[in-house]
């Protein structure tokens, strides 16, 4: 590398984002596919957010969570996925310094929040059906705001932390970024300064961020089966499941990826594998959470149709309405 760019600072200005595929002819059909599915997920994301707040049955600790975890993954697919459609739809593959930085930036901290809720939620479940006596005292209203605005000032912490830490490195080379969204192992190999403490940090702050949530979850969910095998009821122990089951899925695909992602620096290889999990990440885990808590979830059913319906009833309202004005003004000024 070039010593006076070494010593100059950050060179490089802008990076190419490479994205999913090099080939033209097949930017369109991921243009198209990848707009459906923002489409599907923020929809989707949405319906959930709207059943529960327009559901009183739902206006329990446990859908209070899943509601802020599907406002999580909306701003977690638009932090990424509009950006890449954009460079698809006007072949322009460059992102800014400042517009890099920003994106990992949020993209960390809704990241992050994901993983203290889905911790939050195997606690209400382990207080549901372990301490059903305390629950109401334990997971008060209070108790759940206080959960999220401490998730909330960690994953700043730990996105303002990679930030910081990013702006120490000097990028004076090779700015093509083999992604369709800038983050932190894509971006150490363009890096003309030593990443090894960054790295280091990436790998320590990402075991505190999902290592130490996944004991916890483990350990509450341990205690969960102890219990609901105890329970004498078929259709009590079938119910308990499913609502675990639910959690534990979201949070198996999401820990899942995490750890092949950011566990093993390093390996350049790796590059275009790492696109498929980046697509797990920011497109199909979104795009199936609102999924996976509604199957099987009569009280989610239930309050989704009673949306829907009413979606449907206030259009045929507003519509009719228009109608009866068009009629009013050809009557009275034909």
């Amino acid at each position: 590398m070039n010593p006076e760019a070494r010593t100059n600072g950050t060179a490089v200005t802008e990076f190419i984002l490479l994205g999913l595929v090099e080939t033209e002819k097949l930017q369109p059909m991921v243009f198209v596919l990848f707009l459906f599915a923002y489409l599907v997920t923020v929809g989707g994301n949405l319906s959930i957010l709207a059943a529960i707040l327009a559901e009183p049955k739902l206006h329990t600790p446990m859908y209070f969570f899943l509601g802020n975890l599907s406002v999580l993954d909306v701003g977690c697919i638009t932090v990424t996925v509009p950006a890449m459609l954009a460079h698809l739809l006007s072949h322009k593959h460059t992102i800014s310094y400042d517009a890099c930085l920003s994106q990992f930036f949020f993209f960390y901290i809704l990241v992050g929040m994901d993983s203290f809720l889905l911790t939050a939620m195997a606690y209400d479940r382990f207080l549901a059906i372990c301490r059903p006596l305390t629950y109401s005292t334990r997971m008060s209203q209070m108790v759940q705001w206080i959960l999220v605005a401490v998730s909330w000032v960690c994953s700043l912490i730990n996105a303002l932390t990679h930030t910081i830490a990013l702006t120490t490195l000097n990028f004076c080379g090779p700015n093509e970024v083999n992604h369709f969204y800038c983050d932190l192992p894509q971006l150490f190999p363009l890096s003309c300064s030593s990443t090894q403490l960054n790295e280091l940090l990436l790998f320590s702050m990402s075991f505190l961020m999902a290592g130490a949530p996944v004991v916890l979850i483990v350990t509450s969910y341990i205690y969960v089966a102890a219990a609901v095998l105890q329970i004498r009821s078929a259709k009590g122990r079938k119910k308990a499941f499913f609502t675990c089951g639910s959690h534990l899925t979201v949070a198996c695909l999401f820990y899942g990826t995490g750890v092949f992602n950011y566990m093993r620096l390093g390996s350049e290889e790796a590059s275009d594998k790492d696109k498929g999990v980046g697509v797990f990440n920011t497109v199909i885990n979104p795009m199936l959470n609102p999924l996976i808590y509604s199957l099987r979830n009569p009280d989610v059913q239930s309050a989704l149709r009673q949306v829907l319906v009413g979606r449907r009833l206030l259009t045929s309202g507003v519509t009719g309405s228009l109608l009866s004005c068009h009629f009013w003004v050809e009557k009275n000024f034909p």
